[in-house]
């Protein structure tokens, strides 16, 4: 899944994970991450690799006083966030966003906070409003089932003393499934149990689109069974990486320490799981290495499977995952199983069970009691974050009813907050990107003919989905009661995983979505070849039904065209109109493209947000081609709307133009700050360039911003025009 934002999940379980890392190009908002699902391959969780030391948070505690005031009702272009002493032509981020910058402080439950950000607050406002009316409802499932589901399920994560009081009693089955671990056949069973609970231990597995028969669902394995974010984590020498191990270890052997283990059993088993997972980790393909579809499709039987890991059984695994009939198995990185193969088989069982416990912990830590979340918080925010609180409980069980149940929750939430004419607006606007974008593949100087009917076949068959599901998901089977609220989590990942292995083997249901309505994002997918934008995102800044043309279409206009431009990026091109991995480009059209994808690289590569560290121009590249696509198509679609009412174009509100608030509009949405620690994380390990150059960089590449604010030649935010990039 491309998304607008980097998001991330708490127990999310794999068959999103998965969805979101292979089947979605999406315009990913910059929101704040939690701890990201350990199920699935390392490159899906967004935890950094080579953070900073860690923020002294001793007893974590939420302030809701500190976060920034948010005006109720700002005009569509707040002139109060713009900074004038800053010239347009020298860095147009600090032009628009400056003000807002300058007296806005990161709240310390966040590591970063922008525009997303806000709005994800407000969503989190109803939502919060929504499951506290439902919790005290005390809903009949039969006549009010998402009531009663949200309430309880919500209900029984605000039952403090109750959660403190158990602990991690509701674990212990768990636990002594794991202590009765006698055999490695025994270790295979107990891994494939934890997948079933949307637990990542080990490798990956799930369901997924054939990519070249994209009608079907096939089987999909892929590298995983990593605690931390990415598989450079364990690999890099420099002493910041070796701290952060260490740091690591400490806090594996807490997690135990806190289960009951001694200090010094605890620390030695901490030790064994970090080799453990090294072992994975050097097996695992990069994060650049994994945007290549064509590498990551490896479609085989099921004895073909076998036979990369002779000392594993998988009739055994699918047994107890409950999958029948496997079919053929598309397993996206063969290199990792084959070296796992060795791992599983040389790995002492006493070290595998411990692996398992911690992968348990780890996973379920945030629905336990408070020293689990407290330490839990003090890894994968304060110290990979830089976060200086924890989120209070009531936004961390919404969030948490949002990812478990996030279809019965999006349903009350789109009854009270969407109205009808916010999804007609938002589909005339993505009509008219449509219009822009078609004429603009008729009028490419660098693509042939045959390829450009191809491109314009794959843009009339784009799948659109606005606001939420025309099918909405049935937990009439899934378990919600108000017993304890790790519980209902785990059942709620069972039942996820469930569902997820009941595709396979059957035709893709294309009414599905991969997120939920209240989500402030939006994402593209290449093999559904379609472009979807929840509830959630379609309100100011990015839409505002009360605003004029200029700024809807630098705000969600943009959104619009990045999505829809990531199904022409350097990966999603290589899908047809059906979602098929098939190339249908001319080997000259293919050059050229290539030839332009490289510059934007080295665009991208040339910034330095940090001292020392630029932003990888590989791995963002099709992010950087969405964002240059996105506004330039936006910027065409405005101008046929204005043509349609001449009038308006000569109109100024606030002495700018509708061409100068368009890039105010397109500027807004990513007004942002954030935290060294969490910059320097996404530096290494986010597809999205920092925000500032998600302005700057696409704007400096565009002759219509130039003219807008009469920006002369030579300008820093004017690229020469030998290095100017034009794709889309």
């Amino acid at each position: 899944m491309t998304e607008l934002i980097s998001s991330s999940q708490t127990m999310k379980s794999f068959i999103l994970t998965f969805f979101a890392l292979f089947c979605v190009f999406n315009f990913v908002a910059q929101g704040q991450p939690s701890k990201a699902n350990p199920l699935g391959s390392a490159a899906a969780n967004p935890k950094a690799q080579n953070p900073p030391p860690p923020i002294s948070t001793a007893s974590p505690q939420s302030d809701e006083a500190t976060k920034p005031p948010i005006e109720k009702n700002p005009p569509p272009i707040n002139t109060k966030d713009m900074d004038t002493s800053v010239k347009p032509q020298d860095d147009f981020f600090m032009y628009a966003d400056g003000g807002w910058i300058k007296r806005t402080e990161i709240p310390p439950e966040y590591s970063r906070w922008g525009s997303f950000n806000e709005l994800i607050e407000k969503n989190n406002d109803a939502l919060h409003q929504i499951a506290e009316k439902a919790a005290k409802s005390h809903a009949d499932p039969k006549t009010a089932p998402e009531v009663q589901k949200v309430g309880d399920y919500y209900g029984s994560g605000m039952e403090e003393k109750t959660i403190e009081a158990m602990r991690a009693k509701p674990l212990n089955d768990e636990l002594k499934r794991i202590d009765g671990v006698k055999d490695r056949q025994d270790v295979l069973k107990e891994i494939a149990h934890l997948h079933t609970l949307g637990i990542g231990a080990f490798f990956g597995f799930g369901s997924g689109q054939d990519d070249k028969n994209s009608a079907m669902v096939i089987s999909n394995c892929l590298q995983g069974g990593l605690g931390m974010p990415d598989r450079d984590y364990y690999t890099k020498t420099d002493d910041a990486s070796k701290k952060l191990r260490d740091q690591y270890v400490d806090h594996v052997a807490k997690m135990l320490t806190l289960l009951g283990e001694p200090q010094n059993t605890a620390s030695d088993h901490a030790k064994k799981i970090l080799a453990l997972e090294t072992s994975l980790a050097q097996a695992s393909r990069t994060r650049v290495e994994l945007r290549d579809p064509q590498k990551n499709y490896n479609k085989m039987s099921q004895n073909d499977l076998q036979a990369l890991t002779p000392d594993w059984n998988w009739t055994d695994y699918f047994k107890e995952i409950n999958l029948t009939e496997p079919g053929d198995i598309n397993v996206h990185q063969p290199d990792f199983f084959k070296a796992a193969n060795s791992t599983f088989a040389n790995t002492p069982i006493d070290d595998w069970k411990t692996y398992m416990r911690w992968h348990l912990i780890n996973a379920a830590a945030s629905e336990l009691s408070k020293d689990f979340v407290n330490e839990d918080f003090n890894f994968n925010d304060a110290t990979l974050h830089g976060t200086k609180q924890i989120k209070p409980r009531w936004k961390r069980v919404v969030i948490s009813t949002d990812e478990a149940i996030g279809e019965a929750l999006g349903k009350l939430y789109v009854a009270d907050y969407f109205p009808p004419e916010a999804k007609a607006r938002a589909l005339e606007l993505i009509n008219n990107l449509k219009a822009a974008l078609s004429d603009r593949i008729k009028t490419l100087e660098w693509m042939d003919e045959p390829t450009k009917q191809e491109a314009l076949k794959k843009l009339a068959a784009f799948q659109v989905k606005i606001g939420y599901p025309d099918k909405w998901r049935d937990y009439s089977l899934l378990k919600i009661d108000r017993g304890p609220f790790v519980l209902n989590a785990m059942r709620a990942e069972n039942f996820e995983v469930n569902r997820d292995l009941k595709k396979i083997g059957k035709p893709v249901d294309r009414t599905e979505w991969g997120m939920t309505p209240p989500t402030v994002n939006a994402y593209y997918n290449p093999t559904m070849n379609e472009i979807v934008f929840p509830a959630g995102i379609l309100q100011p800044p990015f839409f505002n039904a009360k605003a004029d043309d200029a700024v809807n279409y630098g705000g969600i206009g943009a959104v619009i065209g990045h999505e829809m431009t990531h199904g022409f990026d350097d990966e999603g091109r290589q899908y047809d109109a059906t979602g098929n991995l098939r190339d249908w480009w001319s080997p000259e059209s293919a050059a050229k493209f290539t030839e332009r994808s490289k510059a934007i690289v080295t665009q991208y590569a040339e910034y330095e947000p940090l001292p020392g560290m630029h932003i990888n121009g590989e791995l963002t590249q099709g992010e950087n081609i969405a964002d240059i696509g996105g506004v330039k198509l936006a910027y065409a679609a405005l101008q046929k709307a204005l043509d349609k009412n001449p009038g308006s174009r000569d109109r100024k509100i606030d002495g700018f133009t509708p061409e100068q608030r368009f890039f105010l509009s397109f500027a807004t949405i990513w007004k942002s700050k954030q935290r060294d620690e969490d910059l320097k994380l996404r530096l290494n390990t986010d597809p999205h360039s920092p925000a500032q150059y998600r302005v700057n960089g696409p704007l400096s590449d565009l002759t219509e911003f130039q003219k807008a604010f009469n920006i002369p030649d030579g300008s820093p935010m004017v690229r020469p025009a030998d290095k100017r990039v034009n794709i889309w």
